[in-house]
C-alpha cells in the first residue's frame, strides 16, 4: 500500500510542534517561577515571609480542598449514572445519535468535565482564605448581640464563613444533580415517553438522594438566613426591626423546618420508589416560602408596622443607636452645650492666648508650589501636590508644621531620563522641609524651620536620604563593594551647579543581585535586559521596588485597609512615613453601613478603591511606620484588644509588635487619623440622636458642610484640619482634628449654618509606649438650633459680598494675577466661633507661586481682612483681640548659604538672603532691606486709605528694592 504524499511531512511536522510546545509552556512556567521567587525574595527581606508563605498555603489548601470537593462529587454522579445505565434500553434516534457523537470522547469527558468544573470551584475557594483563616483562628469579642445573645465574633467570623460553606455545598449538590440527569437522559436511565417520564431504579435513587442532600442544605441555609436579618440594611434601620423579629425570624425557622421534612421525604422516596409525597411536599415549600417567608411579614409590615411605626420601631432603632455607635467607637462622644456668641466683644479671645497663637494660616493645599520654588534647587526633585501638617517641640513648645519630603522626579531629567541614570544614579530624595504653620514673611512666603541641601534648621541631625517615598522610582539599583567610587547622586553641591556630591546605599532596603540568576530572575520581572547586562550591577547590589510607603504596608499586612495619607516625620533621627491601619468589617450586628469610599472623599482625598467598600465596623487598629531609607516596615498593634487584630496575629503570629515598644519619639508624631474620623463623622451626623423617637423623624439629622471654594457645578465636602487649640472641656490646648455640622437639607430648604463642631484629641503624647489619657477623646459642641452661627459657605459667601474685602482683592489681581482662598478655618473661641482664611496671591508666570497677601477673618456677621492674622484680630474685635496669634512678628525670609543656587535655565527661584560672606555686599543688602521695608509699609498705608497713586509709587520703590538686591546676590 503506497502512503500519502503528504504523511511524511506532517509526521516530520508532528515532534517540532511538541518540542515548541514544550519550550513555549517551560518559558511561560519560568516566568511564573520568576515571579513567585521574587515575591519570596522581597518578603523574607522585610522579614515578612510568613505572611506570603501564609497566603500560599491557605490558598494552596483551599484549591485542593475545592477542587477535590466539587470534582470528586462530580466524577461519582456521573460513574454512577453511567455505570447504572439500563444496558438493553430502547433509544430514539436522536439519543443514539447524540451516544455517537459522544462515546468517542465519553472517557476525556467523565474526567475533564469534573477536573474543570473542579479547577473553577477551586479558584473560588482560595479567594476565600481571609474567611477560613478567621474562622479557625476567631476570637471572642465580649458583647452579645441584643437579639439572639450570641457573642459578637459569631457574625464577624462564623456565620460569614457558615454561609460562604454552605453557599459552596449546594453549588456542588446542585451541579452533580444536574450532569446526573444529563447522563441519566443521554444513556436511557431517564425517558420521555409521551406524557410519560420514566426513571429507572439507580437513577430514581441517585436523583432522590441528591435531592435530599440539596433541600437539607436549604435547611441549614434558610435556619443560618434568620441571624442575617442583623445585619440587613433596612429603609428605617439596619438590623432586625419589629417586622424581622415577629415574622421573618420566626417565618424562616418555620421554612427550614418545612425544607428538612420535605429533603427526608426524597430520601424516602429512594426506598419506596414513590414521588408523590416529596412533590407535594416540593410544592408545600413553594407556597409556605410565598405565604410565610414574603406575604406574612409583608401583612405584618403593611397593617400593623407603617401605622405605628415610630412607637412599634422604638426599641430597635434604639438597638441601632447603640450598635452603631459602638461599631465605629463613637460610644465615648462627649456632648458639650455651646451657646456661641456672634458679637465680637474687646478682649474675647484673651482666654484662647493659646491657641490663637497656634492658629495655622499655611494651607497645606496651596503651598506645594510655593515649597517648589524655593526649596527644589533640582528639576529632578519635587514635592507632593498637598502637604501634610505635623508637630514639633520648637523650644519647648509644641509647633504645628507644614511638612513634605524631597522626592524624586525622573522626569524632570528630560533627554537624561536613561536606564543607567534613572536606575542607578538618580536613586533617592533628599531630605525634609518644614514650615511653621503659623507664620510667613514680610512678602508671603513659608518660613521654613528645616530647609536647604544639605538639610539644617531645627530639627535635629537625622537620616535625610529618601529611598523609599510616595513617588520614588519604579526601582533603584544601589549598593556597591567598600571601596568602590560612589556612583549615586547624593545631592547638588557648589554655588555654580558644577559640583555633586555622591553616595553609596549602606542599608537593606531591598533583595540582593549577588549573583547571575538573581539578576536574571528580576530582569525578566521588570522586562529589562539591563538589569542582567549592567556594569553597575554587582554582587553588594540590591534592588529597591514597591517604595511607595502605603503599597509596602498592604503588602505585609492584607488583610488592613490602611489610611488614604501616609504623612513623613523625624523620629528618633530618621524619616518614617506613618501609616494608619483598621481593621473593618460589614457584619457587625444592627450596625448602619457605609461606603468607606464615599466617606472618606473630599476637597483633599479624590475617590479612593477599596476591596470591601461597605463596611460596619471600623477601628485603628495598627500604627505602620516605613523607614525612608532603609525601607523597613513595622507593625504596632494600636488596639491589641481589637477582636480582628486579635485574630489576624493568630494567623501571623509575630509580625505586629506590642505599642511598648513605640519610641515617645515616635508617639509624639502619632496623630488620630482622618479617615477614621471622616467615617465618623458621616455617621454621627445622623447618630448624634440618641431618642428613637427623634431619630426615626428625622428632625435632627445633620451633614459635613460643602468646602466653600469647591466648584458649584462639583461640590466637594470640606476636609478635616489638623489644629493645637483648645476645646471647650479640655483642661489645655492639643493637637486635634475637628470638622462641622449643619442641618441635613437641599434646594430651597437648606441653611447654611452651623448645629455642630466635632473635634477629636488627636495626641498621642511623647511617653514611650504609652498612650495619652486623652487620645481620641471625642467632644461634640451642639449649638443652638435658632441658628444664629453661620456656616462656611454663608462665611464664605460674606467676605466675597463685602465691597472693602473685594475692593481689595481687585487691587491684588491688577497685573494677572491669580487670589486664592486658602483653607477656611473654625475654631471654638472667643464664646463663639471664629473663621480664618488666608488668602494668597500668584502671578501668572512660569516660576510664580502662591504668595500669603492677606488674612480674612469673621466672628458672627463681623469681618476684619488685614496683612497679618494678629491686626485682622484686633480689627475684628473691637481694637483688641486680648491674644496674639503666631505671626505678630512677621520674620525676614533667610535662607542658608550652603544651600545649592538652581542652575541657569531651570524654573526655581530662591528667597533673598540677607548674609553673604562678603561685608560690603552684607551692609548694601541691608540698607536695600531697610528701604523694602518702607515701601512696604507706605504701600500698606496707601492701600488701607485708599490712595491708589501713593500705593503705586510705594509697590515701584519696592520693586525697585528688591531688583537692587538680587542684582547685588547675582541673580
Amino acid at each position: 500500500m503506497t502512503s500519502s504524499p503528504d504523511s511524511a511531512p506532517r509526521r516530520s511536522r508532528t515532534p517540532l510542534a511538541i518540542t515548541a510546545a514544550i519550550v513555549a509552556g517551560l518559558v511561560i512556567l519560568f516566568f511564573i517561577f520568576a515571579g513567585l521567587y521574587t515575591d519570596v525574595l522581597w518578603f523574607d527581606q522585610l522579614g515578612f515571609l510568613n505572611v506570603l508563605t501564609t497566603q500560599w498555603i491557605a490558598t494552596a489548601v483551599l484549591f485542593l480542598v475545592g477542587f477535590i470537593a466539587m470534582g470528586v462529587p462530580v466524577w461519582i454522579s456521573i460513574q454512577i449514572a453511567y455505570r447504572m445505565r439500563p444496558v438493553y434500553a430502547k433509544l430514539n434516534s436522536q439519543l443514539d445519535r447524540y451516544q455517537q457523537v459522544i462515546e468517542p470522547l465519553r472517557r476525556l469527558a467523565m474526567y475533564g468535565i469534573p477536573a474543570l468544573l473542579g479547577l473553577f470551584a477551586g479558584v473560588a475557594a482560595a479567594t476565600q482564605w481571609q474567611v477560613v483563616l478567621m474562622w479557625l483562628n476567631r476570637s471572642e469579642v465580649g458583647r452579645t448581640d441584643p437579639q439572639f445573645g450570641f457573642d459578637i465574633s459569631f457574625y464577624l467570623f462564623d456565620l460569614p464563613f457558615y454561609q460562604a460553606a454552605l453557599g459552596f455545598a449546594s453549588a456542588v449538590v446542585l451541579i452533580s444533580a444536574l450532569v446526573a440527569l444529563a447522563t441519566s437522559y443521554l444513556y436511557g436511565s431517564i425517558r420521555v415517553s409521551g406524557r410519560e417520564i420514566i426513571i429507572s431504579k439507580a437513577a430514581r435513587v441517585q436523583i432522590a438522594v441528591t435531592a435530599g442532600l440539596y433541600l437539607l442544605l436549604q435547611a441549614v441555609s434558610i435556619w443560618t438566613d434568620q441571624y442575617s436579618t442583623l445585619t440587613n440594611q433596612g429603609s428605617i434601620l439596619t438590623g432586625a426591626s419589629y417586622t424581622d423579629v415577629f415574622a421573618t425570624i420566626p417565618s424562616r425557622a418555620i421554612l427550614a423546618g418545612i425544607a428538612a421534612v420535605v429533603a427526608l421525604l426524597f430520601l424516602l422516596t429512594a426506598v419506596i420508589g414513590r414521588w408523590r409525597l416529596p412533590i407535594i411536599g416540593t410544592a408545600l415549600l413553594i407556597v409556605s416560602s410565598l405565604l410565610i417567608g414574603s406575604l406574612y411579614p409583608w401583612v405584618v409590615q403593611r397593617f400593623q408596622v407603617d401605622p405605628s411605626a415610630r412607637a412599634l420601631e422604638a426599641p430597635y432603632i434604639e438597638k441601632n443607636i447603640n450598635l452603631t455607635r459602638d461599631a465605629y467607637d463613637l460610644a465615648g462622644v462627649e456632648e458639650i452645650p455651646y451657646n456661641a456668641s456672634t458679637t465680637a466683644e474687646p478682649g474675647a479671645l484673651r482666654e484662647d492666648a493659646t491657641t490663637t497663637a497656634n492658629i495655622r494660616i499655611l494651607d497645606p493645599a496651596l503651598v506645594s508650589d510655593s515649597f517648589g520654588q524655593l526649596e527644589q534647587f533640582r528639576q529632578y526633585y519635587q514635592f507632593p501636590s498637598n502637604l501634610d501638617v505635623d508637630r514639633y517641640m520648637i523650644d519647648g513648645k509644641s509647633q504645628d508644621t507644614v511638612v513634605a519630603v524631597r522626592d524624586l522626579n525622573l522626569d524632570g531629567l528630560n533627554a537624561g531620563n536613561t536606564w543607567v541614570n534613572s536606575k542607578t544614579i538618580y536613586t533617592h530624595g533628599y531630605g525634609v522641609v518644614a514650615a511653621y504653620g503659623n507664620q510667613r514673611s514680610a512678602d508671603g512666603q513659608p518660613v521654613f524651620l528645616e530647609s536647604g541641601i544639605p538639610t539644617s534648621g531645627a530639627l535635629g541631625d537625622f537620616e535625610p536620604r529618601i529611598y523609599f517615598g510616595e513617588t520614588s522610582p519604579e526601582y533603584s539599583i544601589v549598593g556597591a563593594p567598600e571601596g568602590q567610587d560612589p556612583i549615586e547622586l547624593d545631592y547638588p553641591s557648589g554655588t555654580e551647579g558644577a559640583g555633586q556630591t555622591y553616595t553609596t546605599f549602606s542599608g537593606d532596603g531591598g533583595p540582593k543581585l549577588d549573583n547571575p540568576f538573581k539578576q536574571l530572575i528580576y530582569a525578566l520581572k521588570f522586562q529589562s535586559e539591563q538589569i542582567f547586562l549592567a556594569n553597575a550591577v554587582n554582587e553588594e547590589s540590591q534592588i529597591l521596588y514597591d517604595r511607595d510607603p502605603i503599597t509596602r504596608v498592604q503588602k505585609v499586612a492584607p488583610y488592613l485597609t490602611l489610611d488614604s495619607d501616609a504623612y513623613p516625620s523625624v523620629v528618633d533621627g530618621r524619616v518614617k512615613w506613618i501609616v494608619d491601619g483598621y481593621t473593618t468589617s460589614a457584619n457587625y450586628p444592627y450596625s448602619t453601613p457605609v461606603s468607606l469610599s464615599d466617606a472618606i472623599t473630599d476637597t483633599e482625598t479624590p475617590p479612593q478603591p477599596f476591596a470591601l467598600d461597605s463596611i460596619n465596623y471600623m477601628r485603628n487598629s495598627v500604627k505602620a511606620t516605613v523607614d525612608a531609607y532603609s525601607g523597613e516596615v513595622t507593625l504596632y498593634a494600636w488596639d491589641d484588644e481589637e477582636p480582628l487584630l486579635e485574630t489576624w496575629q493568630k494567623i501571623f503570629p509575630s509580625t505586629v509588635k506590642p505599642m511598648s515598644e513605640m519610641s515617645g519619639d515616635l508617639m509624639s508624631h502619632v496623630r488620630y487619623p482622618a479617615d477614621l474620623f471622616k467615617v465618623q463623622r458621616a455617621i454621627l451626623g445622623q447618630y448624634h440622636v440618641t431618642d428613637p423617637g427623634s431619630f426615626y423623624s428625622k428632625d435632627d439629622a445633620w451633614i459635613s458642610p460643602n468646602d466653600p471654594d469647591s466648584p458649584a457645578s462639583n461640590p466637594t465636602l470640606q476636609p478635616p484640619y489638623y489644629l493645637t487649640m483648645q476645646v471647650p472641656g479640655q483642661d489645655a490646648p492639643s493637637y486635634s482634628l475637628y470638622t462641622t455640622f449643619q442641618p441635613e437639607a437641599t434646594g430651597a430648604s437648606s441653611r447654611n449654618v452651623l448645629y455642630g463642631y466635632l473635634a477629636v484629641d488627636a495626641d498621642a503624647g511623647a511617653s514611650d509606649g504609652e498612650r495619652a489619657e486623652g487620645y481620641g477623646k471625642m467632644r461634640l459642641l451642639t449649638l443652638p438650633k435658632d441658628g444664629t452661627v453661620p456656616g462656611p459657605g454663608q462665611v464664605q459667601n460674606v467676605f466675597n459680598a463685602d465691597p472693602t474685602v473685594s475692593t481689595e482683592l481687585n487691587l491684588l489681581r491688577q497685573g494677572s494675577s491669580t487670589v486664592l482662598n486658602g483653607n477656611l478655618l473654625t475654631l471654638p473661641v472667643g464664646g463663639g466661633l471664629l473663621y480664618v482664611q488666608p488668602v494668597y496671591v500668584q502671578s501668572t508666570g512660569e516660576t510664580s507661586y502662591p504668595l500669603l497677601q492677606k488674612v480674612l477673618v469673621a466672628f458672627g456677621d463681623q469681618i476684619a481682612f488685614e496683612d497679618t492674622l494678629d491686626s485682622a484680630l484686633d480689627v475684628l474685635f473691637g481694637g483688641d483681640s486680648g491674644a496674639a496669634a503666631g505671626d505678630t512678628v512677621v520674620p525676614v525670609t533667610e535662607t542658608d548659604t550652603s544651600t545649592t543656587s538652581p542652575t541657569d535655565g531651570e524654573t526655581t527661584t530662591e528667597a533673598p538672603t540677607t548674609t553673604t560672606g562678603d561685608p560690603a555686599t552684607d551692609a548694601g543688602l541691608k540698607s536695600l532691606l531697610a528701604t523694602a521695608n518702607t515701601a512696604l509699609s507706605e504701600k500698606q498705608a496707601a492701600l488701607a486709605s485708599g490712595d491708589f497713586a501713593a500705593f503705586g509709587v510705594a509697590d515701584a520703590k519696592l520693586s525697585d528694592a528688591i531688583a537692587k538686591m538680587l542684582a547685588l546676590l547675582g541673580e
